[in-house]
């Protein structure tokens, strides 16, 4: 190849320029220099004559092969969401963790129950259409459009249309838009509000009821009772004030307009 011919003349001519021109150089090191450019003019033949023979199809494949292998792969960078849409995600999640129970004013019950098996135990709210019936544990709130009948365990505040629970152990708030009965061995560790209540268990919490409370033989009830009216069986405990705020008549109003006659004696 021409690139290589003229490599080796500009090689040559540029050894024999830098031959020194004194007289006192010694015999050694013009042969070294002679032989050394004799093995430079030698590895050019020999690099000529490997490049114009033409590779084989192997060779070819070894080759891209090893280029591809030093060429490092480019990995394409992963989609991310847009830092807005993050962001939104975000303030949605909180939203609905510190998003309070909604009202069942605008909301209609579907024909439908949901069942929390014996051997379940649920983390995290429940939100149902229809009725639920735990007989296993929840460990959060939950919010019925239907009943809610419960013989399991429940740590979280409750609301549905309808509240029953036998035997079981509530440790949260209790809000019924109807009726609530409380079975017998049944443990509640929160107030309880409804329309009309029926106690035959334990209650450690407020009862806050527009309608009548029945404390039945084996009602134990720790706190204050606010209702219509009170039927109070023989057996029943109470510690605490029971108000009959919600009656048809109120004794306050009553005593504050009673004014007895005084009547004038004789002189």
């Amino acid at each position: 190849m021409g690139f290589f011919s003229e490599l080796k003349e500009d090689l040559s001519q540029a050894v024999t320029e830098l031959m020194p021109e004194e007289e006192n150089v010694q015999q050694d090191t013009e042969q070294e220099q002679e032989v050394s450019l004799e093995e430079m003019l030698q590895n050019l033949d020999l690099d000529e004559a490997a490049l114009t023979e033409e590779a084989s199809p192997e060779q070819e494949i070894e080759i891209e092969e090893e280029i591809a292998a030093e060429v490092p792969e480019v990995q394409p960078e992963p989609e991310t969401a847009p830092q807005s849409v993050v962001e939104e995600n975000k303030a949605e999640e909180n939203k609905g963790a510190e998003r309070p129970m909604e009202s069942h004013t605008n909301r209609v019950a579907a024909d439908e129950t949901s069942i929390i098996t014996q051997g379940m135990v649920i983390t995290g709210d429940l939100v149902a259409e229809g009725s639920i019936d735990v007989i296993g544990v929840v460990n959060g709130n939950i919010d019925a459009l239907g009943k809610l009948n419960v013989t399991g365990h429940i740590n979280g505040n409750s609301r549905s249309a309808e509240i029953y629970a036998e035997g079981a152990k509530i440790n949260g708030e209790i809000v019924s838009d109807g009726p609530v009965k409380i079975g017998a061995s049944t443990v509640v560790i929160g107030n309880i509000s409804a329309t009309s209540a029926v106690i035959a268990g334990a209650v450690k919490g407020d009862i806050d009821v527009q309608g009548p409370v029945i404390l039945d033989a084996s009602a134990i009830v720790m706190g204050n009772i606010r209702s219509k009216s009170v039927q109070i069986n023989n057996g029943a405990v109470i510690e605490g004030m029971c108000s009959q705020c919600y009656a048809d008549v109120s004794p306050t109003s009553f005593f504050d307009d009673y004014k007895p006659e005084v009547k004038k004696g004789r002189r």
